[in-house]
Order: structure tokens, then C-alpha cells, then sequence
């Protein structure tokens, strides 16, 4: 056990943390459809960096965002319809390289924290956007921009990517789809992103590996929960929780001002 704990570069407690949070990211994700890299990274952003948590997150993140993103008919069309955003999500990810390991991550936990909130209370409040497609043209490449600059600084690539997303009119399977295409050119730009900066290697490749199993096994139960529980009670409680987390871990700001 101890020679695995070394080879995983991590002691028990975090070991333990990291599966448990993982399994419920993946129930979570298995539920509503998304949500696994702002759970994960959010709770594991208390026990140890954005960075590591964001290293931890690339193998289930491409695993459980790859089968979504092939589990419809539209791949061709919604990528030739978004190229805008998703190349908007790799120049800005690229761009932004270092945020999260600036000044000991202590600011990417309080970016981290903002982003949790604005999501939380955008989902709460259901606020939605409708973008005409005259106007798509546009927008993409400034959403994608933004979208890889938070997630450059936070390892989450939900904001502002999901809610421009839900405002294009698309049809849910062809929303799934796109949001699963997003999702996985964010974190194969977030790969790239950590690995130049030398944070996804060696042990902490493997450990991506073995957290990925408690995923889809989290995945798999939410999946069939999904059908037994009200969808729209499950996000209520989803984002009031997130809420909370964002708000403790935006928290920090204030013990650094004092």
C-alpha cells in the first residue's frame, strides 16, 4: 500500500478524498448530464491545489465527456457550427497557461470560488439567453475565449460555455452532444496546458487513471437514478450545494485582505 500511496505521489487521506469525490462527481454527472470537473474540482480544491485537482480531473474528464460526445448523430454538424467556440476554448486555455500556479494557487481557489457562485446562481435563478444565428458568428470565438481563460485559471470549463450553449435553441440530445464536444476540447487544451507546465506526469497521470474508475461507477448509479428522482429537484440541490462550496472557497480572499 505504501509503495502504490508513493508511486501515486499522494498519503492515504488524499487517496481516499479523491476516490470518494470522484464517485460522487460521476453520480452527479450520471444525474443531470454535466457537472463532474466543477464537483471534482471544487471539492478537491480543499484538500489539495487547483492544479493537482485539474491533473487529477484529465482521464475521467475525456472517458466520461468522450462517450457523451459520441453518444448522439450530430458530431459533424455541431462541429462545424461551434469551430468558433472551440477554438475560442484552446487559444484562450493556451493563453491563460500558468494561472492556476501563480502565487501558490491561492488566487485561482478565489476565481475558482467566483465562477461556482455566478454558475450556482445563474442555474437557481434559471436565467437563460437566446443568441440569434445571424449572431452565433460572433459570439463563439468570445465565449470559447473566455471559457479557456477560467478554465486556464481554475481546471472548470462550465463558464460561460454551458449557459451560451443552452441559449443556442438546440434540440436535449443535440445540446448533450455539444456540451460533451465542448467538454473535451477543454480538457485535451487543459492536458496540454498542464503538461507544458509539467503538473500532469508520472504519478499523477496514473492517479487520473485510477480515480476514473469510481467515475464511471459514480456515473452508472447516477444514470439510473436519474429516472427515480425529480431532475429538477436534483439541480435545485445541485447548485445550492455548489453555492456553498463557491462561497467557502471564495471565502479565501477575505482571510488574505485581513
Amino acid at each position: 500500500m505504501t509503495s502504490l500511496l508513493s508511486f501515486l505521489d499522494m498519503n492515504a487521506t488524499v487517496l481516499a478524498a479523491s476516490l470518494a469525490v470522484f464517485l460522487l462527481a460521476g453520480f452527479v454527472k450520471g444525474v443531470i448530464g454535466l457537472g463532474l470537473p466543477t464537483v471534482a474540482v471544487g471539492l478537491l480544491s480543499l484538500v489539495m491545489s487547483p492544479v493537482q485537482a485539474a491533473a487529477l480531473l484529465i482521464v475521467p474528464s475525456m472517458v466520461t465527456n468522450g462517450w457523451q460526445l459520441l453518444s448522439g448523430g450530430a458530431f459533424l454538424a455541431l462541429a462545424r457550427r461551434l469551430w468558433g467556440l472551440l477554438a475560442g476554448i484552446v487559444l484562450g486555455t493556451l493563453a491563460g497557461s500558468g494561472f492556476m500556479g501563480a502565487d501558490g494557487g491561492r488566487h485561482a481557489i478565489v476565481v475558482l470560488g467566483l465562477a461556482l457562485v455566478l454558475y450556482a446562481v445563474a442555474g437557481l435563478a434559471s436565467f437563460t439567453l437566446s443568441v440569434p444565428t445571424a449572431q452565433e458568428k460572433w459570439w463563439s470565438p468570445v465565449i470559447g475565449l473566455l471559457t479557456g481563460l477560467v478554465t486556464a485559471a481554475t481546471g472548470v470549463f462550465v463558464i460561460p460555455a454551458v449557459p451560451y450553449l443552452q441559449s443556442l435553441g438546440l434540440q436535449r440530445d443535440e445540446l448533450i452532444q455539444a456540451l460533451g464536444l465542448s467538454f473535451t476540447v477543454s480538457t485535451v487544451a487543459l492536458a496540454i496546458n498542464l503538461g507544458q507546465g509539467g503538473a500532469f506526469g508520472g504519478g499523477v497521470g496514473w492517479a487520473s487513471l485510477v480515480v476514473l474508475v469510481p467515475a464511471l461507477l459514480g456515473m452508472g448509479i447516477g444514470t439510473r437514478v436519474r429516472s427515480m428522482v425529480r431532475a429538477t429537484t436534483f439541480r435545485r440541490c445541485f447548485f445550492i450545494g455548489l453555492l456553498l462550496l463557491g462561497v467557502h472557497l471564495a471565502w479565501h480572499i477575505v482571510a488574505w485582505v485581513e
